[in-house]
């Protein structure tokens, strides 16, 4: 029995060739892979006593010759006739390119990494998966090779095509990231890998699993304490971070039901904080999903274990703040090892799939700059109510269209989405405004089409009113609010969110 190495990634080799020597298996290796097993002792044939060549263009050819593929492609019958015994296996691990995913790196470098034949060792293999046994992943160094079952190795086989089809997706990748200045490529590649099955998706019928694109980067994260995420607190957890990742730099807390933000605040502490969220909708937030974006100590766990809670999730946890979690069987707690800064400034796309074809489009990451926004009425707003203004305006991007946000002291009072009309998704937040909203102000994802939001607005004692413009009513709206002394804001910026 005959083994063919060539591994970029050296851990494990070494054992794993032992594993086949003790076996009595011959091991032909290339390069550097020769190299480490023979000065560990294991007993190796170069490739090169095969090719008859040296490894040439500093070994960017070593394995491409005949009689190493047609040893490895012989089906049964045709092996005695080949120039060299046939390999019953063959371990290839591919140079890592993915390693240089969004960086600039020089275009020499980049080429010197692309795998060629690596690639082709693993295809000749998969494809006669019947007479050969083709290792793409150093965790299936451990198989049982004496007693493979042919299942076994149609699965190794479907596995090594898998890496193949994604390591050419992520060289795409990579080399349209530093070849061309482009938002939307000429094509996506979606390579999804299971990281494992969910109970089920949204609702108990449906099947569901979490996948990762193997051509972007995810977060970092520890679930310490509770059950497994379900495809629902996956989706809602997402929402929570997004919103804490955008004010990651102060105390803040955003409690989300339904991927909606049912509590926004940002406070001195974050025990302030989350008392200052939670008192927006104290309702809603039952059974909510909580996210901080400082670490939480003992005083906070205790308010948050005094009701029912599906996630917590915070850069860090005090010990303390842990045990108090573990009384709750349940709940999820998640430790995020990812900055939230570095989570904020992570560019990608979104991807919609419709009976029409896959939407792809840009994350909206467009931050409101103060210098950009225009104040449009007579009456100005304090630099107290513009900050409120910039808070809400942030917090209505995370809200489903229609979305309105009624904002007080960088806390949320009010906040409506998913509504066909805009004026009443105004009238919901409003009701939903457990204090006088006296002096707050309205923060709206779209333009205001008409003259009734300002309406409602001052009628509800409102201050001033953040929104994008842009409407063919806007002298309209704008004449409303200078009239009843409203402060008014256009940024230029929509945000909407189906």
């Amino acid at each position: 029995m005959r083994a063919y190495l060539s591994v970029s990634c050296k851990e494990g080799i070494v054992e794993f060739a032992k594993k086949l020597e003790g076996l009595k298996w011959e091991i032909v290796a290339t390069g550097n892979t020769a190299k480490t097993l023979i000065e560990a002792g294991v007993k190796v044939i170069n490739s090169s006593e095969i090719t008859g060549f040296e490894e040439l263009l500093g070994g960017r050819v070593k394995s491409l010759h005949p009689d190493i593929f047609a040893s490895i492609l012989a089906k049964e019958g045709e092996r005695e006739n080949l120039n060299y015994p046939a390999f019953d296996l063959v371990a290839v691990d591919l140079y890592h390119i993915e390693n240089y995913l969004g960086k600039n790196i020089d275009i020499e470098t980049l080429q010197e990494n692309i795998d060629i034949g690596g690639v082709a060792l693993l295809r000749a293999g998969a494809k006669n998966y019947q007479n050969v046994i083709v290792i793409s992943d150093p965790k299936d160094y451990d198989i049982d090779i004496e007693n493979i079952s042919i299942e076994k190795r149609s699965e190794l086989a479907l596995k090594a095509f898998q890496k193949t089809a994604s390591y050419d997706a992520i060289v795409y990748d990579v080399l349209s990231a530093n070849l061309k200045d482009e938002k939307l490529r000429d094509f996506e590649h979606l390579t999804l890998e299971k990281e494992g099955e969910l109970r089920y998706g949204e609702n108990p019928h449906q099947a569901a699993g979490l996948y990762k694109n193997t051509g972007e980067e995810f977060i970092d994260y520890e679930v310490l304490n509770g059950k497994a995420l379900s495809y629902n607190n996956i989706l809602d957890t997402t929402a929570a971070i997004n919103i804490v990742s955008d004010f990651f730099d102060v105390c803040a807390c955003a409690i989300i039901k339904h991927t909606n933000p049912c509590g926004v605040a940002l406070a001195p502490t974050m025990e302030e904080a989350w008392d200052k969220a939670l008192d927006c909708d104290p309702l809603s937030a039952f059974g909510g999903i909580v996210a901080f974006s400082k670490p939480i100590n003992e005083e906070i766990a205790k308010k948050l274990t005094a009701m029912f809670l599906e996630v917590i999730v915070a850069p860090d946890f005090s010990d303390e703040a842990i045990k108090l979690f573990k009384t709750k069987k349940n709940l999820r707690v998640i430790k995020l090892n990812t900055p939230l800064e570095v989570i904020k400034n992570t560019q990608g796309k979104e991807y919609h799939y419709t009976p029409f074809g896959v939407l792809v489009q840009e994350k909206d990451t467009k931050e409101l700059d103060p210098k950009d926004f225009k104040v449009v009425t007579k009456q100005k707003p304090t630099q107290e109510q513009v900050e409120d203004m910039i808070f809400a305006f942030k917090v209505a991007r995370h809200v489903k269209s229609n979305a309105i946000v009624i904002a007080k002291d960088l806390r949320t009072l009010g906040i409506c989405g998913g509504q066909t009309s805009r004026v009443g998704a105004l009238e919901v937040a409003l009701q939903r405004v457990c204090d006088s909203p006296k002096d707050a102000i309205v923060a709206s994802d779209g333009f205001l089409p008409a003259i009734d939001n300002v309406e409602v607005a001052v009628q509800n004692r409102i201050a001033g009113i953040i929104q994008p413009g842009g409407s063919i009513k806007d002298a309209d709206v704008i004449a409303a609010a200078d009239k009843y002394g409203l402060s008014m804001i256009t940024t230029g910026i929509r945000h909407f969110k189906h």
